[in-house]
């Protein structure tokens, strides 16, 4: 039976079984079967699938294979089998290869355990985690694993390369060392059960290791040592020069480390960073308290810790980034919310640009009930995450002016405060403005008068004449209120402004608009109101 293949997004997928025929009789490949003869009937007669098991007894293989497993810390994905295994387990050679992480097991029965976990672990995204069983041959670890005196003399060598004052062992060009060499032994440390014999050894032998040089054996991949975070997890200082390593996936492998000094110089992942910051700043990710870089010194780490009692600055309020912008800005929402508060939001059909576009989107706890107040929002909320399908997506989304306006206009009645109105300006350019205003208001009829509740908008606006703006796009987002922010809204008497308490701007602010206006080509009039 072939090793199953399973792409990156297979966790997404649904893994079916693809049936053929045999003798008039139909099979699943890929599908478990506890029987061992039907197991045995699949399995290629060239391949070794049985090994021997206490007092010579034949005992067959079997690849565990978890999709998407590489994103999965080794530790945490065995524990958590485990807990749901009915049967004790020991995993031979995991490792990781591509997407997947992959052990091997013997017996059928703990491969039947294995199998029944299959879809019972959910990760922390709440996604079950499947687990493939298929029979193997013999692992290529367990094939040319080093036999007892091999370990001797791999022992012997590793201690006459261990300086004891320094807690450091140098094992830099391991398989041409001549103590090896001499006794045939060939220690390839990209093999797994090679690299597991060097690390039991310093595991056994070197408990305090510091330092660990690996520069110059030729290492691809990193599935072996990872290990070495149970094995040896004081190691502060580690060389990896020289060696082969393409990818800097190979190294989060032994991001468990709490590595201070590092070397990796020589190898081909080197030149996959854009400039020396990235590569920098990519590795201080996987290891933040390194200090040395292939022989440079980092600055400092930051570190969080109990530190002396530090008075938080002063939160700011509305932030606009000249006071043009200010007037521009606060014009216009006074103008538009005096209208959207007046009864008739027809009044707003100029203020919007043609090909508008307009989203509502409620916020609240998914596993409650909407709150009372918010039950006229939530039937057009346009909440992608909780939608089903694309089509609501476009089917929620208000699309032209009209449209708009006109959902607009069916909301509930409102009082804005707007004295509670932050402002942050997001982006700025001569042809559009971003920005967005948080605040509060309250319906004026119906079941939820005098209401408090939250809001956030959006905009996106272009410059139009007559010193206003043009609306392009509109989020808004209305959410339920804190006990805090109730007793805070509307503590201010703030008259409704109108046509003529409307401030006016300076003429070099309607020169800066009229730029604007130039800049972009749009030219659509919204009145003074």
């Amino acid at each position: 039976m072939r090793d199953a293949h399973v792409g990156p997004r297979v966790r997404r997928t649904h893994y079916a079984s693809r049936p053929y025929y045999r003798g008039g009789q139909r099979h699943y490949q890929g599908q478990f079967h506890a029987n061992m003869d039907m197991w045995k009937e699949k399995i290629h007669p060239g391949r070794k699938t049985l090994g021997r098991g206490q007092n010579g007894i034949p005992q067959s293989w079997f690849k565990i294979t978890i999709p998407c497993g590489r994103k999965y810390d080794k530790t945490w994905l065995l524990n958590s089998i485990q807990s749901h295994c009915r049967v004790p387990f020991s995993p031979v050679d995991f490792h990781y290869a591509r997407m997947q992480a992959q052990f091997f097991v013997q017996d059928a029965s703990t491969a039947a355990a294995l199998k029944n976990v299959s879809y019972k672990i959910r990760d922390d995204e709440n996604q079950k985690i499947c687990i493939f069983v298929n029979p193997s041959s013999v692992p290529y670890s367990v094939q040319t694993k080093l036999r007892p005196e091999q370990v001797d003399q791999l022992k012997l060598t590793m201690n006459k390369r261990y300086d004891v004052s320094q807690q450091a062992l140098d094992l830099q060009n391991l398989r041409f060392d001549p103590n090896l060499v001499d006794h045939d032994i060939d220690m390839i440390l990209n093999r797994r059960n090679c690299m597991a014999a060097t690390l039991k050894i310093i595991e056994e032998n070197f408990p305090e290791l510091l330092s660990l040089n690996l520069r110059s054996n030729k290492l691809y991949q990193l599935d072996g040592l990872s290990d070495i975070m149970q094995k040896a997890p004081k190691v502060k200082i580690l060389n990896l020069s020289k060696n082969e390593l393409k990818s800097a996936w190979e190294l989060d492998k032994i991001r468990g480390l709490k590595l201070e000094e590092l070397w990796l110089e020589g190898n081909p992942l080197c030149s996959n960073f854009s400039d020396h910051s990235t590569y920098v700043s990519s590795l201080l990710e996987l290891f933040p308290k390194l200090l040395h870089l292939d022989g440079h010194e980092l600055p400092p780490p930051i570190i969080f810790g109990i530190v002396a009692y530090t008075k938080l600055p002063v939160c700011k309020g509305s932030v606009f980034g000249s006071e043009t912008l200010k007037s521009l800005v606060m014009q216009f929402l006074k103008q538009y919310y005096w209208i959207y508060d007046s009864g008739d939001r027809q009044g707003l059909l100029d203020a919007y640009h043609d090909e508008a576009c307009f989203s509502l989107t409620i916020l609240f706890n998914t596993k409650d009930l909407v709150p009372r107040c918010l039950e006229e929002y939530f039937k057009d909320s346009r909440n992608i995450k909780n939608l089903k399908g694309s089509v609501l997506w476009v089917q929620f989304l208000k699309h032209t002016k009209r449209d708009v306006v006109d959902f607009l206009s069916v909301l509930p009645k409102t009082q804005h405060d707007v004295s509670s109105f932050m402002v942050d300006m997001c982006v700025q350019t001569e042809k559009m403005l971003c920005f967005s205003v948080n605040g509060a208001f309250k319906e004026v009829e119906g079941v939820c008068q005098a209401h408090v509740c939250a809001f956030t908008r959006i905009f996106i606006a272009t410059p139009a004449s007559n010193s206003s703006l043009c609306i392009v796009n509109d989020q808004l987002c209305v959410r339920d209120v804190s006990l805090i922010e109730t007793q805070g809204a509307f503590s201010t008497l703030v008259p409704i402004p109108s046509s003529s308490s409307v401030p006016t701007v300076s003429q070099e602010q309607q020169e800066v608009v009229q730029a604007f206006s130039t800049q972009s080509g749009m030219n659509l009039q919204w009145p003074q109101k």
